[in-house]
């Protein structure tokens, strides 16, 4: 899948049912040394309460990448 299929969907927590935003607002973390794409770190702001500025989730957590969304599990926030 190409970085271009992913922009625009909207990123999902399944557990909580809560939108966190849309990639292309969200930024990729990628491994050094294979050029794979480690986690996705996602900003906080309006559509969380907590006080942190981010979120980091893992790419192993996602769940399902649709048409027009992607869901995840988001590690427990403290």
């Amino acid at each position: 899948m190409r970085l271009s299929e992913l922009s625009g969907k909207e990123i999902v927590d399944y557990k909580r049912a809560e939108r966190l935003g849309v990639l292309g607002q969200t930024d990729l973390e990628f491994n050094d040394k294979t050029g794979q794409i480690g986690a996705l770190v996602i900003p906080t702001g309006k559509w969380m309460r907590k006080q942190s500025s981010e979120i980091r989730v893992p790419w192993h957590q996602i769940r399902t990448i649709g048409t027009d969304m992607i869901i995840l599990e988001v590690p427990d926030r403290d």
